[in-house]
């Protein structure tokens, strides 16, 4: 008798369609992931066609992520109770039409909103991709493999989408980084109808508007304060976010705390390979965010390069990640998970560091070398993402994804901020660039290293992904 699935009674997804749906469900992510990325090649063309104020501009930016981060748990709650496989293509089908507004979007306000919109798709998408992978492979060597390949996909997500926003800007308008998203969705929802099974939880967490209400606010009003923190200071505006961030957030987790069935199950984090996993997704998004903000950067104002060449030199990241994520399981397999997650903290460490260690001013072929070590250590994050998942049993999977997904979103907006900040100390011309990009790589190196030891010290020596079972 062929095997059924415990939280629907469908039937067990063969061998060849589980890998189908992972190529589903890993290319979504990756045009989700690229989505905060592609933006910033187009914004020069965007002011120059819409004339934004500088406030509407910041909006233009940050209102796709902050919105993204503000849905992440009402999303991923929704989906254990609606379906996974659901939230997924309803994910999709906003993502295909916010895109396509875009044709009809000719003011700032309009693009703010086309934005805002794109973020709501995206905080549905992101969750479903992993709790529905924990649904397809029930073999945890499998399931290792498979998120394996996920957390490589997340991780050279970010470093593709330049490539194809400035390959689509050398041809066509601005409109065109947002159009491209669209026969990628189309595609993705008839391919999870045909391949994905439907999952939900066979315990959600119950609904409840406090928690809702301050998961919202208090997400909202983190990543926000953070990114003015890092962009204007300590303004007192900025401060009284910052407050409101913290009561809302600590609303938020004591609700989680007390109540019986709560829509995110923070006690998670109570073992510690799984703490192990989200710090390990952290610091990894916040160094790759940084170190790609300031080497765009780099590429294009000192080294002259025009915006398709400087995406393409970022290949190096992603290559690394290609070659490291898939085969991380395998290699923890082998030496132990924790070497594989504290190793590929440490070689990614040794290439921000590699950066204050080349002469001055950095040329591009030191600067690759040290991008492709970081890539080879997002092995740790492949290895994470699998760390995660297994620490949670099957009906909490969608609250593992959230955790997962939010510790990226706040890793990356920290790294913006601080490593960002960090850099115009040494000054943002042409000139002193290459100098802020080695003090962000000592700052970045030396925070991966850190947690290095941290998860060193986490994750339980023995822990055998291929043994972990729920």
């Amino acid at each position: 008798m062929s095997a059924v699935l415990p939280d629907t009674g469908e039937q067990a997804p063969s061998v060849r369609r589980r890998w189908a749906g992972l190529a589903v469900l890993s290319a979504s992510l990756l045009v989700v992931v690229m989505d905060m990325t592609i933006l910033n090649l187009a914004l020069p063309d965007m002011s120059a066609d819409l004339r934004p104020s500088s406030v509407e501009l910041l909006w233009m930016v940050d209102a796709y992520p902050l919105v993204l981060a503000g849905l992440l748990v009402a999303a991923g709650s929704l989906g254990d109770r609606w379906g996974r496989r659901r939230m997924l293509v309803a994910g999709f089908s906003v993502f295909a039409l916010a895109s396509l507004l875009v044709l009809v979007a000719d003011s700032p306000g309009e693009v703010i909103a086309v934005r805002a919109f794109l973020g709501a798709g995206g905080a549905m998408i992101m969750p479903s991709t992993l709790s529905l992978i924990r649904t397809l492979f029930s073999d945890p060597r499998e399931r290792a493999t498979a998120l394996g390949v996920w957390g490589s996909v997340a991780a050279v997500g970010g470093a593709l989408g330049p490539i194809v926003g400035g390959a689509l800007l050398e041809r066509f308008s601005w409109h065109s980084a947002f159009l491209f998203n669209v026969p990628v969705m189309v595609v993705a929802v008839v391919a999870s109808l045909l391949l994905l099974p439907e999952s939900r939880s066979a315990r959600p967490g119950r609904l409840d508007a406090i928690t809702l209400v301050s998961s919202m606010l208090g997400m909202v009003a983190l990543v926000h304060a953070i990114k003015q923190l890092g962009k204007h200071g300590p303004e007192t505006d900025t401060v009284l976010v910052a407050v409101v961030a913290v009561v809302a957030l600590a609303v938020f987790v004591r609700r989680c705390l007390t109540v019986a069935a709560p829509m995110l199950e923070l006690r998670l984090f109570q073992g510690r390979a799984f703490s192990a996993g989200v710090v390990t997704a952290l610091v990894t998004s916040f160094a790759m965010a940084g170190l790609l903000l300031l080497v765009a950067q780099w590429l294009q104002l000192s080294e002259g390069y025009r915006p398709l060449r400087a995406g393409v030199a970022l290949l190096p990241m992603a290559a690394g990640g290609v070659i490291a994520g898939p085969f991380a399981p395998a290699l923890a397999a082998r030496i132990g998970a924790r070497a594989v997650l504290a190793g590929g903290l440490v070689v990614g460490s040794a290439g921000l560091l590699l950066l204050t260690v080349l002469p001055q001013p950095l040329g591009y072929p030191g600067v690759a070398v040290a991008l492709s070590l970081v890539g080879l250590g997002l092995a740790s994050l492949a290895v994470g993402s699998a760390v995660i998942m297994a620490g949670a049993p099957l009906d909490q999977a969608g609250s593992a994804a959230v955790l997962e997904e939010s510790s990226y979103e706040i890793g990356a907006v920290l790294g913006v901020a601080i490593l960002g900040s960090i850099a115009t100390t040494a000054g943002l011309g042409p000139a002193t660039l290459s100098e802020a990009l080695s003090r962000v790589g000592l700052a970045g190196g030396l925070a991966m290293l850190a947690v290095a030891g941290l998860v060193a010290v986490l994750t339980p020596r023995d822990l055998d992904l291929s043994a972990v079972e729920h």
